[in-house]
């Protein structure tokens, strides 16, 4: 500390050049000191040249300047007395005679802070107390300053100003709790101001937002004593915000209630929104932004951006809700009107959520599909009539199916179809002309032998069915005219006309065709197995009558009269049967000769345990050679 009085002393000396020798002092207006400690208060003082004493005396009063206010004595260095208070705690550590009035205060406490005041005694009436005094302070910690504002990321100096006036206890600085500061490193310097000096420690450190609200220390010592002084503050660290709570993406299904949590941390508190394809949705100034969507359609479905923003910072976060949704109804064309041979593009489109299976169904057949596809084209590069008809669009996924149905219709030239014939029967000729067409043909029959043309509203021409596409039209011709083949059959419509000769043919023959030669022979055996029933019954009823042949057993045909009137019947109609029948048939050559014919209508199948019911049927057997 010598060498701060030297600077003292030095500068009195230059002060004394400059000034005119009058009645001055010079000591630090505050001055601030740790209770249990010391403190130097320097001093130097002047008066007029023109006295000279032999010796100077000294007087430092406590907070008056007036002797007379009886203030009390802190230091008279003539007597060397003191008010109590002071008593063995002060020292004078400048020479009075070289002008310098410093003094030393040991074991300072509260009742010692306040006003200093310096009084010269010169001897006789030269007696003078300066008006300029020194405020003493006492302190319970270390003074420790924040920069203005510290934000994370941009280095950050904390100060620990220890005072040190005291050469009798020097203090030692130390930073505690400085545990999660990054970069931090720590200076030392000594300020000088206004004739007191400090201990200057510096703490230099990139702060982040872990230390907002972190609690420093500074500690200051005094070595060889127990006096320790700590200094606290707390650092409001500003930063930008940070998202650190967010849904995850998820999916839910349509009806269904869904909450966004946004939760911010920041400093100061952000602006927070939530946002949905750049659409804002809802905003606050807060930390923890909900939103709430209480019946999700999909229209939700999408992309969702959490944002938060304050004057150091942006930030944000999305996340994807997916809605989960059958397929809508399809989107087909409308219903289609086309002519044979041109390109039909059939188009289906619809949405869902997976995407669906998408199928062409035409008559429950599936045509063509794709899968999780929005949109299914299907193209038939020449339509027949045979595409015409209702087709279906189908759209499937694991949350429902939906279809939509359009028409294809497929005009087309007449088209005779080969059931068309003319069919002659005992009275009339019946023709028939079956046409496929779309639109619907304009039919007529035409006799170019007989140089007539019968269409509708003449006596002998009406439809008979219609039946979708095809039209049949009946031309009914009585016998008794004279019939010249061949019968015309011709269709017209707006895309063409078709004239095809009609066949004909003979009912007996067409009933015989449809039969077939199997259905002849069974039909012929059933009429052979019928007349001989009836053969064999009226030989039994002879048989009876005669004594040449023995009766086993009664006749069914024998207990009434009435038996032989229903036989003769019966056998009646046999040979009507029997004669239309041979009728139809070629007559056999009149020279074909019968040996004979040995018809035994007596043998019988007798009832027993071995028979079955079936060997039980009557038979007659009529043998040729």
């Amino acid at each position: 500390m010598a060498w701060r009085w030297h600077t003292l002393l030095l500068l009195w000396i230059f002060t004394d050049g400059a000034l005119s020798r009058q009645w001055a002092a010079w000591m630090p207006q505050s001055i601030s000191a740790f209770r249990e400690t010391c403190v130097s208060i320097p001093c130097t003082f002047d008066y007029p040249k023109d006295i000279r004493p032999s010796i100077i005396h000294g007087i430092w009063y406590f907070n008056s300047p007036y002797p007379k206010n009886l203030p009390p004595v802190v230091l008279k260095t003539k007597t060397n007395t003191a008010h109590d208070n002071y008593m063995g705690r002060t020292k004078l550590l400048g020479d009075i005679q070289e002008y310098n009035c410093t003094i030393q205060i040991d074991r300072l406490n509260m009742d010692l802070q306040g006003k200093y005041y310096f009084r010269v005694d010169l001897g006789g009436y030269n007696q003078y107390t300066y008006s300029e005094h020194a405020n003493l302070y006492m302190l319970d910690e270390p003074f420790v300053s924040l920069p203005p504002e510290i934000v994370s990321g941009s280095e950050a100096e904390l100060t620990c100003r220890v005072p040190d006036n005291c050469p009798d206890m020097k203090p030692t600085v130390n930073w505690m709790e400085i545990e999660g500061l990054e970069h931090h490193s720590v200076y030392a310097s000594l300020e000088e101001s206004g004739s007191t000096w400090t201990q200057v420690s510096t703490l230099k450190f990139i702060p982040s937002y872990k230390n907002n609200g972190q609690r420093l220390s500074c500690k200051v010592n005094f070595p060889g004593t127990d006096t320790e002084y700590k200094g606290f503050v707390t650092m409001n660290v500003k930063y930008a915000p940070r998202i650190v709570d967010i849904n995850s993406s998820f999916e839910t299904t349509e009806g269904t209630k869904v909450v966004f949590v946004c939760v911010v941390d920041s400093n100061p508190v952000s602006q927070v929104g939530w946002y949905k394809e750049g659409a804002l949705i809802k905003e606050e100034f807060t930390g923890n932004l909900t939103l709430e969507l209480d019946y999700v359609t999909f229209n939700h479905d999408g992309i969702y951006i959490c944002a938060a923003e304050n004057e150091y910072g942006r930030t944000n976060k999305t996340m994807g809700l997916a809605v989960m949704y059958a397929p809508w109804k399809p989107s087909v064309n409308s219903s289609v009107v086309a002519m044979e041979g041109e390109t039909v593009t059939i188009l289906c489109n619809t949405q869902g959520n997976p995407d669906p299976v998408i199928s062409i169904v035409k008559d429950k057949q599936v045509l063509t599909s794709v899968i999780f596809e929005n949109e299914l084209v299907l193209e038939i590069p020449a339509i027949t009539h045979e595409h015409d008809g209702e087709y279906w669009c189908t759209a499937e996924n694991q949350y429902g199916q939906s279809n939509s149905s359009f028409n294809l219709t497929v005009v087309f030239s007449p088209l005779v179809l080969p059931e068309s014939q003319c069919t002659i029967s005992k009275d009339a000729v019946q023709c028939m002309c079956s046409v496929k067409a779309n639109p619907d043909p304009f039919i007529l029959f035409e006799l170019p032998e007989m140089n007539l043309t019968v269409s509708e509203g003449d006596p002998d021409f009406r439809y008979s069915q219609r039946n979708g596409y095809i039209v049949s039209s009946i031309l009914t011709l009585q016998k008794d005219k004279d019939l010249q083949k061949p019968i015309l059959c011709t269709a017209v419509n707006l895309y063409g006309k078709k004239v095809q000769e009609l066949p004909f043919q003979d009912s007996d023959t067409l009933v015989w065709a449809k039969v077939g030669p199997v259905g002849a022979v069974v039909v012929f055996v059933i009429l052979v197995a019928v007349g001989g029933y009836f053969i064999k019954t009226r030989e039994k009823k002879k048989i009876t009558e005669s004594s040449s042949f023995i009766q086993t057993e009664a006749s069914p045909t024998s207990s009434s009269g009435n038996g032989k009137k229903n036989l003769g019947k019966k056998e009646s109609q046999f040979l009507n049967i029997s004669g239309k029948f041979l009728l139809s048939k070629k007559q056999k050559p009149s020279h074909v000769d019968t040996d004979y014919a040995n018809i035994d209508f007596t043998k019988r199948n007798v009832k027993d345990s071995f028979t079955s019911p079936e060997e039980l049927t009557e038979y007659a057997e009529i043998r040729v050679k």
